[in-house]
This record gives C-alpha cells, structure tokens and sequence, in this order.
C-alpha cells in the first residue's frame, strides 16, 4: 500500500512557480510596442499627415463633389494631376470649386488644375477685364467670391499672376503689358482681401507680361487662352522653396 501511494505522488505533475513570468513578459513586450508607435507617432511628418486628413475629409465630407467631379471631367475643365496624386486639402478645394464654377467652367471662362506648384485656377481675360483694362467685371466679382469661399479656410499661401498675350500695349494707364498683367493681379488681390475675406499675409502678386504663355501666340485662339489671371494655391513643398 505505501509503495502504491508513493507512486501516485511521484506521477503528478509538478506545477511551476514562475508561470507568472510569461504573462509578465508578454505584457512588457506589448507596452513596448505601444510606445514605439507612440513615438513614431509624435515624429510624422506634419504635411504628409495633413494629406492623410483631407484625402480622409474628400472620402467622406464631400462625396457629392467627388461624383461630380468623377463624372464631369471633360465638362469642368480639371485636367489631371502630374503623378496621378491627388491628396489633401487641395483636392477638396479642387471638388469644391467644381460645383461652385460649374457654370464657369463649362463656359470656357475658368479652368483649374493641378500642377507642381498647386491648385491652378486660371480666370480668362474674357470674363475677368475688358481689354487693355485692370477693372474687374460684375461676373468676375461673383466667380472671385466664390474662389475666396473655397479657399477662406485653407491655410497655403496663395499667389496671383496676371498674364497678357504678345501684342504690344500702350495708353495713358498703361505703358506696357508689364504693368497691366501687374495691375490685374493686383486689382484681385485687393478684392480677395476686401470683399472675399482673405488675410493679406497669404497673398502675393505677380505680372509676367507675355513671357509665360499658356499657347503659341500665333492665332487669336492662343493669344486669348494666354490673356488669364492665374490665382495659385501654393502646396507646401512650393511654399518653402520660395520662403525668404
């Protein structure tokens, strides 16, 4: 009987004492891994996180825009973006804009696209100003507030540029197409800050007379598509290498 009985015990399994380790290992090892994430975290960078939020804000803010914008290419006038990346706040603008200027841009009157120094809203001479005039018409004060709306909250720089074709200018205003292409950009910098609600430390002006054609200046089609104000919202990569 005693033999019997010491068998027994020698056959139950002996239980640990430092079983307690392995949970406490695991949860050492998982507190790492959070505050490693919270680490790279804090060091992303800022204007790769602000495209993540707005290319989050266009999937689920703005889903009417979208389709337009997805339906209407041809119509609107938005060309496609070098790369085919389309992120951030910009394309939100962009959206924006497409149904604001719906009318505008089926008309011909205003184009906007996205190149490597932003978001491009080009406004054709023939909606904007009478020839060899800087005065802005009726309808380009209704297509300037509307630009202001959807760019009022959007924190990039902005950047007007007045533009002319290649016919020689001169009147008693104006002695060069280097100062109308200067005056117009002006004249909407100065709208854009009284009655579209900009600040003016965003805005800059920029006349480049002839010298940055849009088309051959060799027909009245491409001397009209080159006669434009060019309202840039600057990206941010565009931002810093033109800061001083």
């Amino acid at each position: 009987m005693a033999l019997r009985h010491l068998r027994r015990r020698r056959a139950e399994p002996r239980v640990s004492q430092d079983r307690w380790l392995v949970s406490y290992a695991d949860f050492i090892t998982l507190l790492f891994a959070f505050f490693t994430t919270l680490y790279a975290i804090s060091t992303v960078d800022a204007d790769k996180l602000r495209d993540v939020v707005g290319s989050m804000q266009v999937a689920f803010l703005a889903p009417d825009a979208t389709r337009i914008a997805a339906s209407e290419p041809a119509a609107s006038g938005l060309g496609d973006v070098p790369g085919g990346a389309i992120v951030g706040e910009l394309t939100l603008v962009r959206q924006r804009l497409s149904v604001s200027l719906r009318d505008q841009l089926r008309r011909g009157l205003v184009d906007v696209d996205m190149d490597p120094r932003g978001l491009v809203i080009s406004l054709r001479e023939a909606g904007v100003f009478q020839t060899g005039s800087a005065d802005l018409s009726p309808e380009a004060q209704v297509t300037l507030l509307a630009i202001a709306d959807s760019i009022r909250d959007v924190g990039n720089l902005v950047r007007v540029e007045g533009h002319t074709d290649n016919v020689p200018i001169s009147t008693s205003t104006y002695a060069s197409n280097w100062e109308l292409s200067t005056a117009r950009a002006t004249n909407v910098i100065v709208f854009l800050v009284g009655r579209g609600g900009l600040t003016p430390d965003r805005l800059s002006a920029a006349g480049y007379a002839e010298f940055r054609p849009r088309a051959a200046n060799d027909s009245d089609t491409g001397r009209a598509q080159n006669r434009r104000v060019d309202v840039i919202v600057l990206n941010p990569t565009t931002r810093r290498a033109e800061e001083p």
